[in-house]
């Protein structure tokens, strides 16, 4: 199934019926009184979130969601039929933004978590109400109130706990196949990776973790060059992020801490709050190196970089160091976890977000 992570929809919420004005008209009964009734409510739209869903394929191409409108109202007292909500199922993630405004309406962060985008009208009045004891044949009544019509942006940000990093190649793809049960694409060639890869990392029987690979990102990705910058939106919800670094790369004139030095700036230019996540380094593919320069080499590129926080050395392909690199990940986490304030509605809980992935 083809990613799609964007896409603009138009909710119509239904009209409400009309009330009726309308009279008792019985054989031996004068003067029956009004009995014109209420019409229905117009039908409203809801999202909610789907953990059985992952992308919104669904919503690039069925743009237009519009609900029926009430029923109008009748004689003999009797009411218009309130018209059926329309419920949108969307991944969980979902961002729902006004298209006009910008006003977020809504941020789908656990399944079955549901709101409402757009209210179905109030039905009218029938001149059932208006009857009192100075006006006992009252002709008034009131029409349907219209529903709500938005024109909304869905943006799907993948619930993760961890973000890989790095440039194309990096080995970030082979990492995620190495811990995880996920089997992304793996070639000896750039931008392997089209889209968002998730995995959930099982450190014991009951410890795990969620982590995401996305594209890998150039120099430039923050104004448009390669693929990797329009997907950094999904690592705004992680809690961190391994910065992979190709520690023996095809070319050999390659200047690493460059290009580490400027996928830290490319994401210093597209998000501060994504800049100042917590941030380690993961050395890969070391084990391309001679064993008597491994070392060396990598300490070597750590003071070059003038790196203060964790950094690990591994190879992703033979899985040297990956299991110590995930149980630091999961002492991290739970760490984290247990730093936060206990949330007011345990619905939206940190637990809840993991297990929604």
């Amino acid at each position: 199934m083809k990613f799609i992570d964007e896409a603009i929809i138009q909710v119509f919420a239904g009209k409400g019926g009309d009330g009726v004005a309308s009279f008792r008209r019985e054989k031996y009964i004068p003067r029956g009184g009004p009995n014109g009734g209420d019409g229905g409510r117009g039908g409203s739209i809801y999202a909610i979130a789907d953990r059985n869903i992952n992308t919104l394929i669904d919503y690039r191409f069925a743009r237009m969601h519009r609900a029926k409108n009430g029923q109008n109202g009748q004689g003999s007292d009797r009411y218009g039929k309130s018209a059926e909500d329309i419920v949108l199922r969307m991944p969980v993630g979902t961002l729902i933004k006004d298209l006009n405004s910008g006003e977020t309406i809504a941020d789908l962060v656990h399944d079955q978590q549901q709101v409402l985008l757009a209210k179905g009208g109030a039905g009218g009045l029938g001149n059932l109400h208006f009857k009192s004891s100075t006006n006992r044949a009252p002709r008034q009544f009131t029409y349907g109130e219209p529903g709500q019509e938005l024109e909304l942006k869905l943006e799907l940000k993948i619930l993760a706990d961890v973000g890989l990093l790095g440039m194309p190649n990096a080995g970030k793809s082979t990492l995620i196949r190495a811990v995880s049960a996920a089997r992304p694409k793996v070639a000896d060639y750039p931008f392997t990776t089209l889209h968002p890869n998730l995995g959930v990392v099982r450190v014991d029987h009951n410890r795990s973790f969620v982590m995401a690979d996305i594209p890998g990102l150039i120099e430039g990705a923050a104004e448009g060059v390669g693929l990797g910058h329009r997907f950094l939106k999904h690592l705004t919800r992680t809690r961190l992020l391994l910065h992979v670094v190709d520690m023996s790369p095809l070319n050999a004139d390659t200047d690493l801490v460059h290009e580490a030095r400027a996928l830290v700036e490319e994401l210093k230019k597209y998000d501060q709050s994504l800049y100042q996540k917590p941030r380690w380094l993961v050395l890969n593919k070391t084990d391309m190196i001679p064993a008597d320069q491994r070392d060396r080499i990598c300490l070597e590129f750590i003071q070059k970089m003038e790196w203060q926080n964790k950094y690990f050395i591994i190879s992703a392909l033979t899985g040297e160091g990956c299991q110590q690199l995930t149980y630091a990940i999961m002492d991290y986490l739970e760490h984290h976890l247990l730093l936060q304030p206990e949330p007011q509605n345990p619905e939206n809980s940190d637990n809840e977000l993991l297990n929604s992935c």
